[in-house]
């Protein structure tokens, strides 16, 4: 097996370990008396509407959202696709509907909620006072910006009709059960799209804070509203009384399912963390300096290993380029390493798509600089433009997945060869 070959299959096993077949059966609740409402959205949401009908012995009846292109074919539910990041109308309708479908039911009935990474823009019902353009600028705005992800739900929550719990609040006194995905450092339940069922323990003080922290600029009626408006439901309520929250697939896992595919081919396995944030040039710089160390040094251990890790990092864009945080990664990392002999590496996103772009990331070689100087290709001048994207599409190294309709985030793999 060729370092390229090990590396795909490392990133393959990722994504299988948290494919919705594989996932969500194993974690369904009992037939309720009364009736069963689905819901959902996120990137793996359509996925997991299919696993669920698959599975499901009873009657059910319901409506989820999923980015473009994401959608898989279903007899019982309603599948919808909508924008993202950047919410749409589509987005917009499908959450008021998905709203509307939880109130007004019974102690017997149950609402079985299918979330994931990427149901933060799918569920764009905006709150009291604001437009869904207020929410388009607010999320362009923080796209830029360099904030996390834990950062920019904050502030979504407080602009929502539908996120921070108050899904869940709506639906009492039904029953909730929520199966998750997770695509956020630390699997925090309030976090992952946005928390719609869960407690929110931020407040709107702590939105205004984000967004004096990285001076976005927003909407005026978005000031208006963090200043006056009421908070998001906060643990405690007793609305969420009977509401419970389910990972079933995680960054971690995935990493482990990787790290057997390397321990398989003689390659020992180092996991980094599954949480790992920041821009994404800084983290290359780090992980460049930890190849460094095993490749002269031997530590934290002997070639051939890998290091292995998951997280999201971020991108504060000052450039006009094309790309997303994991080629932005690559690049970063491949002008740390300048070439050194015997260094491959493989970062992408779990679910097929790096930022706004149709690749899932890409690969570097010790050849990489090399081979992109003969072709004309200036690596610094691309990440100084934010355009990585041209760089590793010049040289036909993008990861190609197409939607994987998963997401636990992004894998990053660094190979070091025995010399």
């Amino acid at each position: 097996m060729t370092p390229a070959e090990l590396l795909r299959a490392m990133f393959q096993a990722a994504v299988e370990a948290a494919l919705p077949a594989i996932c969500v059966p194993a974690h369904l609740p009992k037939r309720p008396k009364g009736r069963t409402v689905i819901i959902g959205a996120g990137k793996a949401s359509g996925a997991m509407a299919k696993a669920l009908e698959d599975a499901w012995d009873g009657p059910l009846e319901g409506l989820v959202v999923t980015r473009y292109g994401y959608r898989v074919p279903t007899k019982r539910l309603e599948v919808v696709e909508a924008a993202h990041p950047v919410p749409d109308e589509a987005g917009r309708d499908a959450a008021r509907r998905i709203f509307k479908l939880v109130q007004g039911l019974s102690e017997d009935d149950l609402v079985l909620c299918l979330i994931s990474g990427g149901g933060s823009a799918l569920l764009a019902l905006p709150a009291e006072g604001l437009t869904l353009e207020d929410k388009q600028a607010v999320n362009k705005a923080l796209l830029k910006s360099g904030a996390t992800i834990s950062e920019m739900n904050t502030v979504r929550k407080h602009l929502s009709a539908i996120k921070g719990g108050r899904l869940a609040a709506a639906a009492a006194p039904a029953k909730v059960v929520a199966l998750m995905i997770s695509d956020v450092p630390g699997d925090d339940p309030s976090i992952i799209a946005s928390g719609p069922t869960v407690p929110d323990p931020s407040t709107n003080e702590d939105a205004l804070g984000i967004i004096e922290k990285y001076r976005i600029d927003v909407p005026k009626a978005v000031l208006t509203r963090l200043h006056t408006a009421d908070e998001t439901p906060k643990p405690g309520d007793p609305r969420f009384t009977r509401v419970e929250n389910i990972m079933i697939a995680t960054p971690q896992a995935s990493l482990e399912a990787a790290a057997a595919v390397a321990h398989e081919a003689g390659v020992k396995p180092v996991i980094l963390g599954d949480s790992i944030e920041g821009e994404s040039r800084d983290v290359a710089l780090v992980h460049a300096g930890i190849a460094r160390q095993c490749a002269m040094r031997g530590q934290p251990e002997k070639p051939p290993c890998v290091l292995i890790s998951g997280g999201e990092t971020t991108i504060t864009l000052k450039g006009k380029g094309k790309g997303g945080r994991n080629t932005e990664f690559l690049l970063a990392l491949a002008i740390a390493l300048d070439g050194m002999p015997g260094i491959y590496a493989l970062a992408g996103d779990t679910d097929g798509v790096d930022g706004s772009e149709d690749n899932a990331g890409a690969l570097i070689y010790p050849d990489t600089l090399a081979r992109a100087a003969k072709a004309g290709i200036s690596a610094k001048a691309m990440l100084a433009d934010n355009d990585p994207w041209t760089f590793f599409n010049g040289i036909g190294d993008l990861l190609m997945t197409g939607p994987t309709l998963t997401n636990v985030n992004d894998f990053r793999a660094v190979l070091i060869e025995k010399r």
